[in-house]
């Protein structure tokens, strides 16, 4: 089966408790729910794989189509490393109030105690209210007995960084930074394939059954990084239909393709599978005389035997370009 395409995957949709209808009304997923907090685009968590929604692999996982193809779908180099597992995990979030103050181990202690990857993430914000806000790491230093007792006291939030933010601005969320995305706001999610996540505080509210949700105090005080820095938003400048590198870790590099017009993409110099998440607008990728297209809230995985071809849209439009740079 030919594997030569952009690959579609059919969305996977989380009910959450602090979750909206953005992902439908603004992004078109297809829900009855008004609770959708998150919609997982490319998935190789544990019950939760994605299926491809188009071409000749349609009805396959993603898990089934990596046993198939191997490094010629995700690469030399990323097959080596991970074998039949997808490194990374891909998401657009919703949040209509405030998700819990958290955090994530690194590899280390997610092998230990979850036998999992760690969870180091991006975000991208696509749609922010009015005065919405992120909260992203400590204002100063703090030591571990500071922050037990502001958290014991339920006043943590002296001690956070908050930003209000609007649409474009990127945050690098690392292992061991405490953070929440605040109400209001609409991003894409970019992270390794994991679900862990320590929760330190879910201001005090009580799922659909009454009930508070669990809280991973203990767990968290050896993952958390209690030093602060001057600023939390990644700087970044965009050129027009040029991809330009606005996060580059050991886990995934993520360029901004701001697009209007016609580019020529050669894929030739990389060594992994390459990640389109459309942020604004729509695109069409074209290749061996056939087309693909993704709209604002889509998302599609380049196979990494797929190395040139063109993508095009007719209106102002900004892609994530999302590999991994080995």
């Amino acid at each position: 089966m030919n594997i030569m395409y952009p690959i579609k995957f059919t969305p996977i949709l989380k009910s959450k408790i602090w979750g909206g209808s953005k992902l439908i009304d603004i992004l078109g997923k297809s829900s009855d729910r008004r609770d959708i907090g998150e919609s997982w685009e490319i998935s190789d968590v544990e019950n939760d794989i994605s299926i491809i929604s188009n071409g000749e692999l349609k009805g396959k996982t993603l898990r089934e189509v990596i046993s198939l193809y191997k490094d010629t779908l995700v690469g030399d180099k990323v097959f080596e490393i991970f074998g039949e597992k997808f490194p990374l995990l891909i998401k657009f979030i919703d949040a209509k109030t405030t998700l819990s103050i958290q955090l994530h181990p690194d590899d280390k202690l997610a092998r230990e105690r979850h036998n999992s990857f760690g969870k180091t993430e991006m975000w991208y914000v696509m749609q922010a209210d009015k005065d919405a806000n992120l909260i992203v790491g400590f204002k100063d230093n703090v030591t571990k007995e500071s922050y037990l007792k502001h958290l014991e006291e339920k006043n943590l939030l002296e001690i956070l960084n908050v930003d209000k933010v609007s649409h474009g601005d990127i945050y690098y969320i690392p292992t061991g930074r405490i953070h929440a995305i605040g109400a209001g706001v609409m991003l894409a999610e970019i992270q390794q394939t994991s679900d862990i996540t320590y929760r330190v505080y879910d201001w005090d509210r009580k799922d659909s059954s009454g009930n508070y949700r669990e809280l991973h105090t203990n767990l968290a005080i050896d993952a958390i990084n209690f030093k602060s820095q001057d600023s939390y938003k990644t700087p970044y400048q965009k050129v027009e239909n040029n991809s330009t590198q606005v996060i580059s870790c050991p886990y995934f590099t993520t360029n901004i393709l701001p697009l209007n017009g016609s580019v020529t993409i050669n894929h030739e110099e990389k060594n992994s599978f390459v990640i389109y998440m459309c942020v604004q607008g729509e695109a069409t990728f074209h290749y061996s005389g056939k087309t693909t297209k993704i709209k604002c809230g889509e998302t599609c995985l380049i196979p990494a035997c797929l190395k040139k071809f063109e993508i095009s849209s007719e209106m102002e439009s900004e892609l994530l370009e999302v590999y991994i740079d080995l």
